[in-house]
């Protein structure tokens, strides 16, 4: 049977075992996927021990940089995030890595719930690793205009300029916007605290704004929230994004794609149930 896994640290919270089991029922898909917590200062050896039998892993925090540094081959979307999230031994035995973040916070966009991005002004607030890995497959998409906002703006200028050929992505503070836009995506971290990015009311156009959370939980984030109580267009969290980009690396690793749906509706269920 094949071997899957994901590392991070901490690792005990992880859906992606419920998550890839789901998907390797529906897909009669015959493989065991379960957690693996590295030691902070230890993950290339850990993952050179698990690809001894392994055939395929998922990464999460703290290392994807460092599954980047030790892969042989990288696909070019993870040669552009600077990051890897998923794992794959090829058939000479050696690590190819890619990053499925962009890719599935674009699908749970565009497909399940049905925004347009080409041609939008999109909003991104944060600088950070989770903003680097979907820059280029919203980019893609051809929106007309994409903004990164960032406490600290030099993070955000940084950014805008190793991506300013893919598209027109600027780089702002928190606090230098006030027109509303179609598309804001929460990449920051600040509902894991319960806080809420500074940005100003004016860019949410009730009825017309989508606003998006990279974070998901329980009850509805305080970004979530916040777009809510100012009557955006639809308030979507991260759980749809944990999903499809779990269904990409599935799909690398076993050429089928699973269906999100219903392995999308079980985890809200459990989510609910706390």
């Amino acid at each position: 049977m094949d071997q899957y896994v994901v590392f991070g640290n901490p690792i005990g919270h992880s859906k992606s075992p419920l998550i890839h089991r789901l998907f390797a029922e529906q897909t009669g898909q015959d493989l065991e996927y379960t957690t693996l917590l590295a030691p902070v200062d230890e993950f290339s050896d850990c993952a050179r021990g698990f690809f001894k039998q392994g055939s395929g892993a998922n990464v999460t925090v703290p290392f994807k940089e460092e599954a980047y540094r030790l892969c042989d081959s990288l696909t070019p979307r993870a040669q552009r995030a600077g990051a890897v999230n998923t794992l794959s031994k090829l058939a000479d035995g050696t690590l190819q890595g890619d990053n499925t973040d962009g890719a599935g916070l674009v699908r749970d966009l565009t497909v399940n719930a049905g925004v347009e991005l080409t041609g939008k002004r999109i909003l991104i607030l944060g600088a950070g690793g989770a903003v680097r890995g979907v820059l280029e497959p919203i980019l893609a998409l051809d929106p007309q205009s994409l903004v990164i906002a960032n406490r600290t703006v030099e993070k955000a200028e940084q950014l805008a300029r190793e991506f300013d050929e893919l598209g027109p992505v600027v780089a702002s503070g928190f606090g230098w916007l006030q027109e509303p836009v179609d598309v804001i995506i929460n990449a920051t971290s600040a509902s894991l605290s319960g806080e809420l990015p500074p940005i100003a009311e004016s860019l949410v156009e009730a009825g017309r704004t989508v606003c998006y959370d990279m974070m998901y939980g329980k009850e509805p984030t305080p970004f979530c929230q916040w777009a809510s109580k100012l009557g955006a267009a639809q308030v979507l969290d991260g759980l749809g994004m944990l999903a499809e980009q779990a269904a990409e690396a599935f799909f690398i690793w076993r050429g089928v794609r699973p269906d999100t749906g219903p392995v999308l509706d079980e985890l809200r269920r459990q989510l609910a149930r706390g």
